[in-house]
Parts: structure tokens; C-alpha cells; sequence
């Protein structure tokens, strides 16, 4: 039988069904909306979890939609055979019952405040035009019909847009004589941006002004949800709002409907014919608790599947890191001091650390404390709790990593900043020690450099040899091999002056576990360079002096042994 193609980057659930896309049924959320819900759900989960496809389900489910003829139409085969449909009668009850106001925030993520509030007007007016069948109607009075025109024609001032979701409710129902519900999808996608572009008073006055007029003094209201990763404070924007519901990663309720659970990763992995990866899929992409719910990461282990059944590829990759800003990471690395580099260290060898959690921050809070930092990584999905205790009026978390693909995106953004970091710093003495013999020189120089680093390489031989291969690629005058056959092994790196007379250098590098072991370590490079004959071949090229170092490192520390041959 022809498997199901699958939905990379559809958001859209119409479109899944229409075009047989293979879908992890979710529908049973409407049932828990339904029976645990509020009047406002704010659901905050991190990026690329399925809240979009969430609300577009949810959206299809409510919605009774009619085109601009005034023709309701009928969405139920939508919902043919799903979950939703087999819980029964009172539920099925309220498929296309309610004018549904669906906004999506995320097309405000733009450089200044100019270009993202007209990014959402443009979202509103589409949703004006959507609806704009009420105008053929004779449920609106003269001046409603004048506002909602100027409204959808973009004539009226941001205090009507800031107003604009409360009054569309209102011509809904006027039309329907039925209570409204709103879906907005990504509310802190603007104040994210805003934060890091500089304009973020702004934008939280224009939200706050468009939220509260929705969602706190709307009578027109059935219920709202609301999406987003981050728990904003309600001081900020929710500012008396005393119908939210708030659903963080922190809480057991709605678990399941965001990411996909363990028994569905092991029916899409069945479904496909690859049931043998499941392994390595939970290294990769679960690890992640919403509330106790064990969840996978839904866009990447989809985009796994794509990849293995099409042999795209033998191997995971971290496809969350290619859609995620991971500016949050790169905060907390720039902003590390030696105790946050020691915890940093810690989590990406697979350690945790406890931080207290605070549930409603804000951004411009973001650097007020270490730990508002560590709060805002893990409610987006950098990190994992996996335990918690309460002492004092405060929740603490026991944080680790959730899996090896995040685990990839922090030694990928410590890798750059090293990198980075590495322009900061004079290499000339340690070029200079590298062509004298001096060992002292470049020794402290590359201790310097790494006592300021974040460890990300499990004290890896193959992170010290790229790492000297880097700073070595700008000594000049020199041809640098690496890992080239000479006399009867492979040295680490071997540099061949231009000049004859200049001496020729090989590099042998050891890691250690202990630094009382460094300094064997540094003569059994030496050793090796003398044993396999490594200096044969640049002795034949007529090479007159070869100077052989040994670098041994333990951790973040470097010692060298020299010797030279003539």
C-alpha cells in the first residue's frame, strides 16, 4: 500500500486531510477544550510543536463558515473517522456552531515597529475580508457597516485596530446571534523581536490594547485560545485579565495534543517501515516533559522519517535548530560567567543543574538575573525538568538537556562564539613560540584562550586538533597538513616552511584525564613521533631542522614538550 506523503511545513489542517497528507490524529484537544477549558487558553509550547496546525484543526472543527455568497459550508467530512468524532454526540454538537476569529501574529517579526504594526493590520484586514459577508446583511447598522469598511480599507487609526478584534466579535454575532470565538496563534512572536530589534514598548502597548478589548471586555466572547512559548507576565499584557487559563510545560493538562507521545512515534515509525530507528529517534528527538507527558519533537522526527524512507540521508540531523532562533542560547553563552560556564559544561556533558522557576517574565526582565535566562530557556525547549521541588514560596527545577539535538545546537553556538572569541586574542607570541621552540609562549597562550571558553567537547582529541589547526592557519609562510601519511604513521599536523631553511614543525596531540598524567602524556607524543619516523619525509625533502612538539591537554589546560632534529 502507497504511504501517506507527509505534512513538511503544512499548517494548514484543511489542506492535510484534502491532500492525504499523514496526520497524527490530535482532534480529541476540542474534547478537552470543551470539558477543562477557560474562557481564555493561553497554551504556551515551544516553536514548531504543532500549535499552528492546533488552532487550524480547532478553527475547522468550530467554525461555521460561510463564503462570500453567504453559503454556509460543511466541514464535517473534515472529521470523518477521527478521534473527535468517535467521542460521541455531545461533542460532535458543536462542530460549525460559531463565528471563529483566527489571527496569526508571527508576520510582525520585522525590523521596526512601523513595518511589524502594519504587518498586523494587514493580518486583521484579511480576517475583515473574511468575514465580509456580514456586510450583505442587514444585521449591521449604517454606522457599523461605515466602520467596518474603513476597518477592512485601511482608513482608521491604530486606536481602531487596537479595538478592531472586539468589534469584529461583535459584527459576528450580530450576524450569527452567537458568541465568537478567537484563535491567535504566536501573540509573543512580536514581543520577542520587538525585544531584540529595540522597540518594545511600542509593541506591547499596541497588543495589550489589542488583547484587552478581545479577550477581557469582549461580551461577544464564547472562549479564546491563545498560543505562544513563552508565559508572559499578565502584568504585561494580560493586565486584569482574570479569565485566563494559563497552560505552560509545566502542567499535566492539554499534554498530549502538542508534540507527538511515544506510541504515536512508534505507529508513524510502523507506518513508514522503520521501526528499528526508534532508538535512535529518542536519542535524538524526545527527552521532553510537558507536565509529566513524555513528548518528541513533531517537526523534527517528521522530517526524520521524510528523510530516512526517501534515503535523503543515513543519519539524524538537528532539524529544530534550522527553524528555532537559538538567539536565547547565544544570550545566555555571551552573557556567562565562570559559575554559568561551569553549569553550561555540566548540561552538555549530561549533568543538570537546579534553577527556581518563574512562570510569568517578561523580555525586558530577560537580564535582569541568571536565572530569568534559564527560566526563558527552558520554556522554549532548551532545556528539560526532570524533577522539582518547593521550598520557600518558590518552585525549583532540576534542568537538563532534552536530547542530542539540542545538545547539537549548544555546542553549535558555543563552537561560533568560541570562534569568535578567538579574533579577540594576539596569536603573534604563539606563532613565535611555535617557530623558536618556546614552549612557555604557547603554552600560555592557549591556556589563556581556553580558560575563558565553554566546554562543548567532551574533551575530545579531535576538538584540540581543529582547534589548533584554526589558530595554526594563520601563522603564514607555512603549507599545513593534517593527518598526512609520513614515515610510518599519520601525525596530527605537520607544517612545511616555504623556506628550507625555516624549520619544519610536526604536532603530535594527547588528552588526558588528569593533569598529574599531562606531562607523560606530552612524552609519549614525543615518543610517537620518534618511533614511526615521522620527520623522515620532510628530512628527504631537504628540510634541515624539524622541530616535533607535543601538545598534551586535560580539560582546559595545555602543556608542551619540545625536541628538534637536525
Amino acid at each position: 500500500m502507497q504511504k501517506k506523503p507527509l505534512p513538511i511545513g503544512i499548517e494548514f489542517y484543511k489542506k492535510i486531510i484534502d491532500k492525504s497528507f499523514y496526520y497524527v490524529d490530535k482532534t480529541l484537544l476540542v474534547k478537552d477544550l470543551l470539558e477543562k477549558g477557560g474562557e481564555v487558553n493561553l497554551f504556551t509550547r515551544p516553536r514548531r510543536f504543532g500549535k499552528t496546525l492546533a488552532l487550524s484543526m480547532l478553527r475547522t472543527f468550530f467554525e461555521k463558515e460561510i463564503d462570500q455568497d453567504g453559503i454556509v459550508i460543511d466541514n464535517r467530512h473534515y472529521f470523518r473517522g477521527t478521534k473527535i468524532e468517535q467521542a460521541g454526540r455531545p461533542y460532535i454538537a458543536h462542530m460549525g456552531q460559531y463565528p471563529v476569529i483566527s489571527l496569526s501574529l508571527k508576520s510582525a517579526k520585522q525590523p521596526d515597529f512601523t513595518m511589524a504594526y502594519e504587518s498586523l493590520v494587514d493580518e486583521i484586514i484579511k480576517e475583515y475580508n473574511r468575514h465580509r459577508y456580514v456586510l450583505e446583511s442587514g444585521f449591521l447598522t449604517e454606522l457599523y457597516r461605515e466602520k467596518y469598511i474603513g476597518i477592512m480599507n485601511h482608513k482608521v487609526g491604530p486606536i481602531a485596530y487596537a479595538k478592531s478584534l472586539a468589534f469584529l466579535s461583535e459584527c459576528l454575532k450580530a450576524y450569527h446571534q452567537k458568541n465568537v470565538i478567537i484563535l491567535l496563534d504566536e501573540y509573543d512572536v512580536p514581543l520577542e523581536n520587538s525585544y531584540f530589534r529595540g522597540f518594545y514598548d511600542e509593541m506591547i502597548d499596541f497588543i495589550r490594547s489589542l488583547f484587552e478589548s478581545a479577550l477581557k471586555t469582549n461580551d461577544a466572547l464564547e472562549f479564546a485560545v491563545v498560543t505562544g512559548c513563552l508565559r508572559i507576565s499578565k502584568e504585561s499584557i494580560f493586565t486584569g485579565l482574570n479569565n485566563l487559563k494559563m497552560v505552560s510545560i509545566l502542567d499535566e493538562s492539554f499534554a498530549e495534543f502538542f508534540g507527538f507521545t511515544p506510541q504515536e512515534v512508534q505507529k508513524t515509525l510502523d507506518d513508514y517501515g522503520i521501526r528499528d530507528r526508534e532508538e535512535e529517534v529518542k536519542q535524538w528527538y524526545d527527552g521532553y516533559l510537558f507536565g509529566h507527558t513524555e513528548v518528541y519533537n513533531p517537526w523534527s522526527v517528521i522530517n526524520y522519517v521524510e528523510d530516512i524512507i526517501s534515503q535523503n540521508t543515513e543519519y539524524p540531523k538537528p532539524y529544530w535548530s534550522n527553524t528555532s532562533s537559538n538567539s536565547i542560547v547565544r544570550e545566555l553563552v555571551d552573557g556567562a560567567d565562570d559559575s554559568v560556564k561551569t553549569e553550561i559544561e555540566q548540561l552538555i556533558a549530561g549533568g543538570s543543574v537546579e534553577k527556581p522557576v518563574h512562570e510569568e517574565i517578561t523580555y525586558g526582565e530577560m537580564h535582569k538575573s541568571q536565572d530569568n535566562l534559564w527560566n526563558f530557556l527552558f520554556f522554549t525547549g532548551y532545556l528539560k525538568a526532570v524533577s522539582r521541588r518547593f521550598a520557600s514560596d518558590t518552585i525549583y527545577l532540576t534542568l537538563t538537556l532534552p536530547n542530542d539535538e539540542i545538545r547539537y545546537i549548544y555546542r553549535n553556538t558555543i563552537r561560533e562564539w568560541f570562534e569568535e572569541r578567538k579574533k579577540d586574542y594576539n596569536p603573534t607570541a604563539f606563532y613565535e613560540g611555535m617557530r623558536t621552540g618556546d614552549c612557555e609562549k604557547i603554552e600560555e597562550f592557549i591556556n589563556h584562550q581556553l580558560s575563558g571558553s565553554i566546554s562543548y567537547f567532551d574533551s575530545a582529541e579531535n576538538f584540540y586538533h581543529g582547534y589548533l589547526l584554526g589558530i595554526l592557519g594563520g601563522i603564514g609562510g607555512y603549507q599545513i597538513y593534517s593527518n598526512r601519511e609520513q614515515g610510518n604513521g599519520r601525525p596530527d599536523l605537520a607544517l612545511e616552511p616555504h623556506n628550507p631553511r625555516v624549520p619544519a614543525i610536526i604536532i603530535e596531540i594527547k588528552r588526558v584525564q588528569k593533569f598529574s598524567q599531562m606531562e607523560a602524556g606530552c612524552e609519549q607524543a614525543l615518543q610517537q613521533m620518534e618511533e614511526k619516523n615521522y620527520a623522515a619525509k620532510l628530512l628527504d625533502e631537504g628540510y634541515k631542522t624539524i622541530f616535533q612538539y607535543g601538545f598534551c591537554f586535560c580539560k582546559k589546560s595545555c602543556m608542551v614538550k619540545f625536541s628538534e632534529l637536525q
